[in-house]
């Protein structure tokens, strides 16, 4: 016991200081102490921030993205099952979108700090996309299941995102309708509103639609969401927001 005890400090010492900055970050967002510290820095790496391999291949999150992207959807549908065991498959599905959509999981990945983070290189032109950090966040928690099991993947992911950032009460029984307040608001100050699908991104499973808001014809906002509608409601609640102080 003295000896393993001995050998797991001196791997403790052989860490750089960047690494043991690095580890300690970790465990403040995860609640957990990295066992494999490769698989987080893993979590955080473009592909730009990578040079390829003798094949030509270049280590990214996407990997590990893909694979969070199932955990998180997963351990959401049991939480959601479990929580409202009389509700359909729409009303599951529904919230479900409410809480693991794109636009939610950057807002989380930012608030995590993971923005900070990022290895990202901007050459040839190259700029941020602004969905990587919701991106970066499932690559994370395919790292932290990795890591640690799904057991503590489930938990950082009802403890640490779900609960501590979403009134889930609250958003079941409000549905605001931002596209007629904003078609109302437009009306009654004689403006005219338009909305345009600007672009369909397809990533596996899951659809990001992105649609401009106009008023007399001039942009405004964007909105996404995983259908035309939801997009078109993220970008009325926006506009709405900043007309408000009118």
């Amino acid at each position: 016991m003295h000896k393993a005890f001995r050998r797991v400090l001196n791997v403790f010492h052989s860490y750089s200081l960047e690494d043991k900055k690095f580890r300690a970050v970790v465990n403040s967002i995860t609640g957990k102490n990295p066992i494999t510290l490769k698989l987080y820095k893993l979590s955080i790496k473009h592909s730009s921030a990578s040079e390829p391999d003798k094949f030509g291949r270049k280590e990214s999150y996407e990997r590990l993205e893909y694979l969070g992207d199932a955990y998180l959807g997963a351990v959401v549908a049991e939480y959601l099952y479990k929580k409202y065991p009389y509700k359909d498959e729409g009303f599951l599905t529904d919230i479900r979108s409410r809480l693991v959509n794109r636009e939610s999981l950057n807002q989380l990945g930012k608030k995590l700090g993971l923005d900070d983070l990022i290895a990202f290189e901007q050459k040839n032109g190259l700029k941020m996309h602004r969905s990587i950090y919701g991106d970066v966040l499932e690559a994370l928690v395919g790292a932290i299941y990795l890591d640690h099991g799904f057991k503590v993947c489930k938990h950082f992911v009802l403890h640490r995102l779900i609960e501590p950032n979403f009134n889930i009460n609250k958003i079941v029984t409000e549905n605001p309708n931002y596209k007629s307040q904003i078609i109302e608001w437009s009306q009654k100050n004689g403006k005219e509103i338009t909305f345009e699908t600007e672009n369909v991104e397809t990533k596996g499973n899951f659809k990001e639609f992105e649609v401009s808001l106009f008023i007399e014809g001039k942009f405004v906002v964007n909105g996404h969401g995983p259908n035309k509608k939801k997009a078109e409601q993220s970008a009325a609640r926006k506009a709405l927001e900043k007309i408000s102080p009118e």
